[in-house]
């Protein structure tokens, strides 16, 4: 049996001035634990849900493009309270990576996979069933949708 996503979900940055929904459930749900996302989170990872762009609107507000390094990764904050929302990665174009916490309800997603292992901090576990020293690579992923799919329908 499928998973009931409860779509669409809505969800907003901190002060409420950037909206955004979701009409299609996730790819994949993930927690990162490189140096960016722990600076850009202000934490031990940022969490994460991959779904395919057409299935997520920013419904108020203008994002803004930020924490820029030269990366091949666009990273959307609200540009009232900063707080990064998103983040399109060109590696993966037609996706977006939506920081689960800004959803308005969050009680039933967690990690499936976590990644960048190899910067993790000492106290931080995610209870991810699967877990990558680095990013897992081009050809991990069509063998790790499905294994999200099957784990999501337990």
């Amino acid at each position: 049996m499928a998973k009931d996503w409860k779509l669409p979900r809505k969800g907003s940055c901190r002060c409420g001035a950037l909206s955004i929904e979701v009409t299609v459930a996730p790819m994949m749900t993930a927690a990162c634990h490189c140096r960016g996302c722990q600076k850009m989170a202000s934490s031990a990872y940022s969490l994460t849900m991959m779904v395919p762009e057409d299935g997520f609107a920013v419904t108020s507000g203008e994002p803004v493009l930020g924490g820029l390094k030269g990366e091949e990764v666009q990273h959307f904050f609200c540009p009232s309270c900063l707080t990064w929302v998103f983040s399109k990665p060109k590696r993966l174009p037609g996706f977006v990576n939506l920081r689960s916490s800004m959803l308005d309800d969050t009680s039933d997603i967690a990690p499936f996979i976590e990644t960048c292992t190899e910067d993790k901090l000492a106290f931080a576990e995610t209870g991810a069933p699967r877990s990558f020293e680095k990013f897992p690579g081009p050809d991990d992923f069509g063998p790790l949708l499905q294994a999200f799919g099957e784990w999501v329908a337990r």
